[in-house]
């Protein structure tokens, strides 16, 4: 592969930079407040992919689900192991590549993933294969970055310099977006968007100064009123769909349907 794709020795470099995990951002439990819109998790097989820290499938796990995660970087999983021995709620760990799940057909009752999909150059197949895996009637959420963000643009600068921590990396509007699941076979049920928090400069600059051995916080203080009003404004306006050409990530979820065989 050439240097603009984004290879394992890409994320195993990234992990392995990443020990203590408690410095990365987390999805701030999105992904489980947007599952739980469609369905509930006591006694339900869920699988991650790209687990990456596993962080959003201990959350489920400790909302009775059954949770799998799988990564194809063993820095991940060497992650994930050591969060599993500091957790009362476990996860199960698998090595495989996203391409070739071992796992049976109809196995599933939720697949997801964050910051995977925007790594493969032709993101249908991996589709495909979470539809493969999944239960009829099961679920699937896909988090992505969105397409309308200046990130984007800093993005490609760095893919162009080969800067970028991933080699390469794309992203999607929200109407491309349901229509890949769409075209995989999923009916969308759900959709949403996510500002970023704390802002893309605060992160720049907080990096920059890492480089120079100078810390920031991993969320600046600021003033506990204004956090509350930005807060509720965020809220009020996350629905409006103009607010899906704004977000940083955007995600959407999408159900197998049942055939007629299975329904009768």
């Amino acid at each position: 592969m050439g240097i603009k794709d984004s290879t394992r020795a890409h994320w195993e470099k990234f992990w392995q930079r990443r020990e203590q995990i408690e410095e990365v951002y987390s999805t701030a439990d999105r992904i489980s407040a947007n599952l739980s819109q469609v369905t509930e998790f006591a006694g339900q097989k869920i699988l991650e992919v790209g687990a990456g820290s596993g962080r959003d499938s201990f959350r489920l796990a400790d909302q009775e689900a059954i949770v799998y995660v799988l990564d194809y970087a063993s820095q991940s999983l060497r992650i994930i192991g050591n969060l599993n021995a500091q957790n009362p709620s476990q996860v199960h760990l698998m090595q495989a590549d996203a391409l070739q799940i071992p796992i049976p057909d109809n196995s599933m009752d939720i697949v997801f993933h964050q910051g995977l999909l925007e790594h493969f150059k032709d993101p249908l197949p991996l589709l495909q294969e979470h539809f493969r895996i999944l239960k009829p009637g099961g679920f699937l959420l896909v988090d992505v970055p969105q397409r309308y963000h200046y990130y984007t643009i800093v993005k490609h600068i760095l893919i162009f310099l080969n800067k970028w921590f991933a080699g390469w990396e794309t992203e999607f509007s929200i109407q491309q977006l349901k229509r890949l699941l769409a075209q995989a076979g999923f009916r969308i049920q759900h959709q949403y968007g996510n500002w970023m928090r704390p802002s893309f400069v605060y992160r720049i600059i907080r990096e920059l100064l890492k480089k120079a051995k100078l810390k920031m916080p991993l969320y600046p203080s600021g003033f506990q009123y204004s956090r509350k009003l930005r807060d509720r404004l965020r809220e009020r306006l996350a629905n409006q769909r103009w607010a899906f050409y704004t977000f940083l990530d955007i995600g959407v979820i999408g159900q197998k349907q049942h055939t007629v065989s299975d329904r009768s």
